[in-house]
């Protein structure tokens, strides 16, 4: 797997803090609100899923874990 751009980076960042503010929100509402395609939002997600911050504990719904997470 190729190292995610920092634009990539900063997209998934602003992905993590909407899902916090807003969530529990679907994948389609996400991709929406970023002007994504739903499968690209997809594969964020899945970015975010995979680091234990997001979880769909409403299937696709998303909402943040209790991780802690350093956004610097």
């Amino acid at each position: 797997m190729n190292h995610p751009s920092s634009r990539m980076l900063n997209r998934i960042k602003a992905v993590y803090m909407f899902i916090h503010t807003n969530g529990p929100v679907s994948t389609a509402q996400l991709a929406d609100e970023f002007g994504l395609t739903d499968r690209t939002m997809q594969r964020d997600i899945s970015i975010l899923e995979y680091n234990g911050l997001v979880c769909s504990p409403i299937r696709g719904k998303w909402t943040t874990t209790e991780k802690k997470v350093k956004i610097s």
